[in-house]
């Protein structure tokens, strides 16, 4: 398995072959640089190692502390974590709950204080909004985040794969098999 430091060198070696695919499939400055954020995002702060202590987990700072239930309940490299499309959705979701939350906290408060006008319903309308008018946005992200943790995931895959090959490597010729007596010498008679 790659460590932390080597998972943000591979994100930024292979920035620019993100930054070239997201121009030619958007052909939209702003949605390749949507794209190329949720790509440094996902490979460096949002990405599968935040199932366990690792450098993802430690980049949220005093904020760590609301990955403690998903490290909790996550099993490390189980497809509810490393699981491409899955595992960013996972991520996705939970963040969001934090986030609805902290903006119904927020709310609540400023309401209580008499500080704001907002009502739920301008909060339900106003998300709603911004998700129907920028939505390619919104998509653009997602796409970002996920090619951020594909690029983690692969270099796992690999990196497992390339040390199973060197154990196999390793390993005795005879492993396995019935042990032959040397040639010369013939085995003892009864």
């Amino acid at each position: 398995m790659s460590s932390g430091r080597t998972h943000d060198r591979i994100t930024l070696w292979t920035l620019p072959l993100v930054v070239t695919l997201a121009f030619r499939v958007t052909l939209d400055t702003w949605l390749t640089v949507v794209v190329c954020l949720g790509f440094l995002l996902g490979g460096w702060v949002f990405g599968p190692d935040l199932d366990i202590h690792s450098v993802q987990y430690k980049r949220w700072g005093w904020l760590r502390w609301i990955w403690l239930p998903y490290r909790g309940s996550m099993r490390h490299r189980s497809r509810w974590s490393h699981g491409p499309i899955i595992g960013t959705m996972v991520r996705v979701l939970y963040a969001s709950l934090w986030l609805a939350l902290a903006g119904i906290l927020v709310v609540d408060v400023l309401n209580n204080l008499e500080r704001t006008a907002l009502t739920w319903d301008d909060l339900v309308h106003g998300v709603g909004w911004s998700l129907r008018t920028y939505w390619p946005f919104w998509l653009a992200l997602l796409v970002g985040l996920e090619l951020g943790a594909l690029s983690h995931y692969t270099a796992d895959w690999l990196s497992s794969t390339w040390k199973r090959g060197r154990r196999g490597k390793r390993r005795s010729p005879t492993k396995g098999r019935r042990a032959q007596p040397p040639k010369g010498r013939s085995r003892a008679r009864f």
